[in-house]
Order: structure tokens, then C-alpha cells, then sequence
């Protein structure tokens, strides 16, 4: 009785999530930094896909000027979304079609050029990795298609994104437009 009150008031509990952070640096002064959630219960998974993300946010920057956000709470039946994410590798595969599971079509399909006007988008397919910034593929961003794509656990001081200071902990509860606002405002 006591271990089925027990299963109960576990089942009863919120899921707990896994936080990740990550950033990428193109080509030309572009950079992109992002944070995620994954509910834990998936992350013994060996691939997660977008259908798994709890939460997800992108900022991208030209020469340290934000261009522009996107987060899940935008996602609609027009929106090039796609995210492939490898828990035990730690990395964003990369190298394939921008629509399977070895690319990534975050707001921003094989064109790049979909982001929404005003809009920010990533991609990676199998002509290279990129950004979109207001319905603008940004061909001066790209970077190999297999250049790799870590992620890290929220927290995890010097990322990897070729040696870019990250904004610090961009907190996943407020992915608002007032807090890039906030974030503009402070540069």
C-alpha cells in the first residue's frame, strides 16, 4: 500500500527537465546563442527530436548587435522546425538535409529564407550552416555543413562557439520580446 502511495505522488510531481545551452559562431561576425529544455524522462533517448523539446530559444548577433529572437511559443503550421539533438554525444547532428535527423530547420527552412520579416532563423543542411534574418538568407554567415554543433549543460562555463563569451544564463522562463529588449538596450 505504502509503495503504490509512493508510484502515486511520483506520477503526481511535475516532470523534471534537463537545461542546455548552446552557441554557434559563423562566418563574418555572426553568432547565435540559444538555450533548451528536454523533459527528463527522454534523455536516455539516443536521438530527440523537436517533437521532445520542452522549451527552445535562439538570439543571433552580427558583430555583437542582436538581429533578432525565435522561440518555441512562435512555432505555427507555417514554421520550418526541425531539431535533431544526439543527449549522449552532446551535439546537434549536422551535415544532412536540413529536414532530417542529421539537420536543423530552426525557423529557417533549406533556403533560409522563411524566418518571418521581422524574423531570425537557423539552419543547417547539406549546403552549409546559417542564419536568416528577416525572410534574408544571410549567405555571408555560412559555415561547413559538418562543422560540429555542441551543446552543453545550462551552467557549463566556456563553451565551446569559438571563444565568444555566451550572455550568461538566459533564463528559459522568460524568452520574451521584453527581455531582448532588456538584452538590446544593455549593449
Amino acid at each position: 500500500m505504502i509503495r503504490a502511495i509512493a508510484v502515486l505522488v511520483t506520477l503526481a510531481l511535475p516532470a523534471q527537465s534537463a537545461d542546455f545551452e548552446f552557441c554557434w559562431e559563423g562566418n563574418n561576425g555572426y553568432r547565435m546563442e540559444g538555450t533548451m529544455s528536454v523533459p527528463d524522462p527522454l534523455m536516455n533517448r539516443s536521438l530527440l527530436t523537436h517533437d521532445d523539446i520542452a522549451e527552445f530559444f535562439i538570439i543571433g548577433f552580427k558583430d555583437d548587435i542582436p538581429l533578432g529572437t525565435w522561440d518555441l511559443r512562435q512555432l505555427n503550421p507555417t514554421t520550418s522546425w526541425n531539431l535533431s539533438f544526439d543527449p549522449r554525444g552532446m551535439v546537434f547532428p549536422t551535415g544532412g538535409m536540413h529536414d532530417s535527423d542529421k539537420g536543423q530547420a530552426w525557423n529557417a527552412g533549406g533556403q533560409a529564407d522563411d524566418c518571418g520579416a521581422p524574423g531570425f532563423g537557423f539552419n543547417s543542411g547539406t549546403n552549409a550552416q546559417d542564419l536568416c534574418v528577416n525572410n534574408v538568407w544571410h549567405t555571408d554567415s555560412m559555415i561547413n555543413r559538418y562543422t560540429r554543433f555542441p551543446v552543453f549543460h545550462a551552467g557549463t562555463a566556456n563553451l565551446d562557439c569559438g571563444g565568444v563569451a555566451l550572455l550568461g544564463g538566459l533564463p528559459s522562463s522568460d524568452h520574451s520580446g521584453a527581455r531582448f529588449c532588456a538584452l538590446s538596450a544593455s549593449e
